[in-house]
């Protein structure tokens, strides 16, 4: 019997992946409201074999929307990037949580599902500047918020927060709980609000000098499909205990100025570079301890940085801004 699954923020980013992934072996939902996520030709050509419901999760779900017989519910409906969190923190705010509540409320009313929420690496960047937690960061890490007067700590909050609200739910009724907190997942079709699809605009615009930001800093990106792989993995244990695991790449952690480096490689153009600092609580160093999500699943990323920016390249070289609907869902 084919499993029933709901994805929240399906038309974006990681969750139309995710629906790619499940379409051909469950019965797929999307829920959007096209606000971040967007209708274009890879969504079309996916809905013959998904089923897809729009509506605003910062309002609550009306009654008969949704089945009631979902086995795995997929939380990704979001408000997500740098820049948004701070150009609009109210909205970043707003959305997040409102959307986390309302998919919260009817969610306890079924039986036996498991619930996965997104959270993010932003969660630990208060631990991380204030020094409490190490680099490679494990999920065990104590958090904090970051200074409230920067519009950026408004997504990392609402990440906090939106946890703190499953944990509680999780509890009262007794539902099974995956919460996976993503470290820089990328691959085609995330939107054009994050570096390395910034890099590839700007590339193929013809920057020359190439500006960059926190050149010095390091990230470790984590390919889609792998990211994928991991909460699917995750989600389908059989355990109802709250799972709290870090999902990304721990192997590849590159310089910032390296990662622009494989971008011209990839792209076969190799302009100079112009370096500025970083930006206010930009973490100088993010990498994620996923021993937790080895030992649970036997997760391994499979796709090497310089084949998944070739995919990501290609993809954004096929598909610029102004043929696209802007931003992308979680």
């Amino acid at each position: 019997m084919r499993k029933k699954i709901l994805i929240t923020g399906g038309a974006g980013f990681i969750g139309l992946h995710l629906a790619r992934r499940l379409a051909a072996t469950c019965d797929v939902t999307l829920l959007d409201d096209f606000s971040r996520g967007r209708s274009d030709a890879e969504l079309a050509e996916l809905l013959g074999s998904v089923e897809l419901v729009e509506h605003d999760l910062t309002t609550p779900i009306p009654d008969g929307l949704l089945g009631d017989d979902y086995a795995e519910v997929y939380h990704l409906a979001a408000v997500v990037g740098v820049a948004e969190s701070n150009d609009n923190p109210r909205r970043v705010l707003r959305t997040n949580l409102l959307t986390t509540v309302h998919l919260l409320d009817w969610f306890s009313g079924l039986t036996g599902a498991t619930l996965c929420f997104a959270s993010s690496s932003e969660a630990y960047a208060g631990s991380v500047e204030a020094g409490v937690a190490s680099v490679p960061t494990d999920e065990d890490v104590p958090l904090m918020v970051p200074d409230l007067t920067v519009p950026r700590s408004s997504y990392g909050f609402s990440k906090i927060t939106g946890e703190l609200l499953c944990r509680t739910y999780a509890r009262t009724h007794g539902f099974a709980l995956r919460m996976v907190r993503f470290h820089n997942v990328y691959g085609p079709r995330m939107g054009y609000d994050h570096v390395i699809p910034q890099f590839v605009e700007r590339l193929l615009g013809g920057a020359d000098p190439f500006e960059i930001y926190g050149a010095d800093q390091t990230r470790a990106f984590c390919y889609v499909d792998d990211a994928v792989d991991a909460i699917v993995a995750l989600t389908a244990l059989p355990t109802k205990e709250p799972l709290l695991v870090n999902v990304g790449n721990d192997q590849e952690e590159v310089l910032i100025r390296d990662l622009a480096r494989h971008v011209f490689d990839a792209l076969d153009r190799h302009p100079a570079l112009d370096v500025h600092p970083a930006p206010p609580l930009s973490p100088a160093r993010r990498l994620p301890d996923i021993a937790r999500l080895r030992e649970l699943t036997g997760y391994s990323p499979a796709v090497p940085l310089r084949e998944g920016l070739r995919r990501t390249c290609e993809w954004y070289a096929r598909h610029p801004r102004a043929a696209a609907a802007h931003g992308s869902g979680a």
